[in-house]
């Protein structure tokens, strides 16, 4: 998760701020796949019945059981990296990687697995759009780790960021979807594959936003890049 060198001005300046309506604000957003999540999970083991929604789940518990289980940590314990004060530990920074590296990993293959295996009910009509962002996500990661071996934290930090912006897209999905639904109406197929993908784009583009506008303080606080 985001890592970076913080010169001492900078760090008295961050101080000076509110540090948690950003976390704050990605847990509420969290929450919503999450509970989702976890009714999904009571319905597997609390022997509902099976329905064509989500008969899938039941004939392959196990790849939605260990997304779930994975999005769930690596989405609200990742929210805690971007307290500013938090992330200047290393001990929780590291302590915390060490969790939500392998969560994050879990997440994307698992999403990965699901899209190519089990039949949705949209057809194929958002796979290609479920395997790209999976896919992003699963390399975002890896180049994360990757800039954190070569210590560059600033890498990592940005790579990090974008495999966090797009496992939380579900709830922007959520915030997406469910506006259109109370204005306009059901959606067909197309509409919705519009609006999953819409989720994501957002994420990603606020992601980008936050990295080049931690890029352009450094450059203005004259920060090292490593």
């Amino acid at each position: 998760m985001p890592t970076e060198v913080i010169s001492p001005a900078a760090t008295s300046v961050r101080r000076s701020r509110p540090q948690w309506p950003v976390p704050a604000g990605l847990i509420l957003l969290s929450l919503i796949p999450v509970i989702f999540g976890a009714l999904r999970l009571t319905e597997l083991t609390s022997g509902s019945a099976v329905t064509p929604q989500n008969a899938r789940f039941f004939a392959s518990p196990v790849p939605v059981v260990t997304h779930i289980v994975s999005v769930t940590v690596y989405s609200l314990l990742g929210a805690f990296q971007f307290v500013p004060a938090l992330r200047g530990r290393r001990g929780w920074h590291r302590i915390a990687g060490r969790i939500l590296i392998p969560a994050g990993l879990l997440a994307a293959l698992s999403g990965l697995w699901m899209s190519v295996f089990y039949a949705l009910p949209d057809g194929l009509t958002d796979v290609p759009l479920r395997l790209f962002f999976g896919s992003a996500m699963l390399v975002s990661l890896v180049l994360g780790v990757a800039a954190i071996v070569r210590r560059d934290f600033v890498g990592h930090g940005a790579w990090m960021t974008r495999a966090y912006a797009i496992a939380v897209g579900a709830g922007t999905q959520a915030l997406v979807g469910i506006p259109w639904l109370l204005l306009i109406g059901p959606t067909d197929v197309p509409t919705r594959a519009v609006l999953l993908g819409a989720g994501w784009v957002i994420n990603v583009a606020v992601a980008e936003y936050v990295i080049r506008r931690g890029a352009t303080r450094r450059r203005v606080a004259g920060v090292p890049r490593r």
